[in-house]
């Protein structure tokens, strides 16, 4: 069986979380709106439980946690939540970065074609926006900066830090995919001043379908003006109508537990994982792609010169499963987005590869190695 390289798409469940879910699949069955018997109240107060951790994890408060699907629902609601709110107030300019995920490029598209003005900020060759590059496009109009942690195809960290201190005390909501970093840089989300956020389970060993809504209230108690997207029930505070799939809701919750509690281990295995790897390719031609000093240990993207990415994938899968890119770009044979934004050549875009892993990842890279030096002989 191959190795699985593509953390960075879907980590594997963690087997405790998975034991977790099929428990409250078996015993706590209810719905967590049903007022009027045991069951709906068990279901309830599992989702209780799970928003509190979440919420005690991220330094929230509890009623600011709303469960979505995922991060893609949750970066939709930050975006397109604000439309009326912008076509209303005037305050219709948003900024966003050229890097982000389809999901806040899409949504900042459509509101373009509802007549809001979005700037995309681009990257230099490291793969980091520089915070000047944001603030300075900053406007009595601007209603919305959203901005990623980490970047899912380079693994670079975004000045999120900086940025959400500026912004802190203004008029103007910051909001944060926090997709990639959360679980592994934790310590940066509570260090940050945002309004809203986004976070997902399948990307920390969780089960996938589930994630949340981080939705600050303000000094003055009140919420940025996000209006639903879906209408049909008052679950999630009529935010986000729908049946609560409790067993994801707990298992997501523990997910977040272990991964905020066992992080610096892991991310010390990934850092080890990393060094490996880099000892392996050692005389091999190659650059990697995005600045390393602000990089996820447990990703690497790499252009292997003279070796295009697609006959990589062809010749290493039986033995190796990574990617070029994004999960939600892999249908597309475009190069990637994301390295073109970093002003990256047309060649080394078409050689570059992803490998993201786990603390618990066992790989011997040199299978890849003699791939790769049988390609380029």
């Amino acid at each position: 069986m191959a190795v699985y390289l593509d953390y960075n798409a879907s980590a594997p469940i963690d087997e405790r979380v998975l034991e977790r879910m099929i428990e409250v699949y078996r015993s706590h069955y209810g719905n967590a709106d049903s007022r009027t018997h045991i069951f709906g109240t068990d279901a309830k107060e599992i989702v209780s439980s799970a928003r509190k951790s979440i919420a005690e994890i991220l330094a929230v408060d509890s009623t600011d946690v709303f469960f979505t699907s995922g991060s893609t629902e949750s970066n939709n609601m930050a975006i397109l939540g604000l439309l009326d709110y912008a076509l209303e107030s005037g305050r219709n300019h948003f900024i966003t970065t050229s890097i982000e995920h389809k999901s806040v490029l899409e949504a900042m598209k459509h509101l373009q074609e509802k007549g809001c003005v979005v700037d995309f900020v681009s990257p230099d060759a490291s793969g980091r926006v520089k915070p000047e590059q944001i603030l300075s496009l900053v406007t009595d109009k601007t209603l919305l900066v959203s901005m990623m942690q980490v970047n899912s195809e380079t693994g670079v960290i975004q000045p999120i830090e900086e940025v959400g201190a500026a912004l802190a005390g203004t008029k103007t909501y910051f909001h944060v995919d926090a997709t990639q970093g959360f679980g592994k840089l934790n310590d940066s989300l509570r260090n940050t001043k945002y309004n809203m956020l986004s976070i997902t389970a399948h990307k920390i060993s969780g089960p996938q379908g589930i994630g949340a809504f981080i939705m600050r209230r303000d000094r003055t108690y009140r919420r940025p003006p996000v209006k639903p997207l879906m209408y049909g029930g008052q679950q999630e505070r009529g935010y986000r109508p729908g049946t609560t799939p409790v067993a994801l809701v707990a298992g997501f919750a523990l997910a977040a537990q272990l991964s905020d509690k066992e992080s610096a281990v892991h991310m010390e295995s990934c850092r080890a994982i990393k060094r490996r790897f880099l000892e392996a390719v050692e005389g091999l031609n190659y650059t990697l792609n995005g600045d390393q000093e602000h990089c996820l240990p447990s990703t690497v993207n790499i252009s292997f010169h003279g070796v295009d990415a697609e006959g990589i994938f062809l010749v290493v899968k039986e033995d190796y499963a990574f990617s070029n890119g994004s999960a939600c770009n892999s249908g597309s044979h475009a190069p990637s987005y994301v390295l073109t934004a970093m002003g990256l050549g047309e060649t080394r875009v078409n050689e570059a590869i992803r490998l993201s892993w786990n603390h618990d990842t066992k790989v011997d890279f040199s299978v890849l190695v003699n791939y790769i030096k049988s390609m380029t002989d």
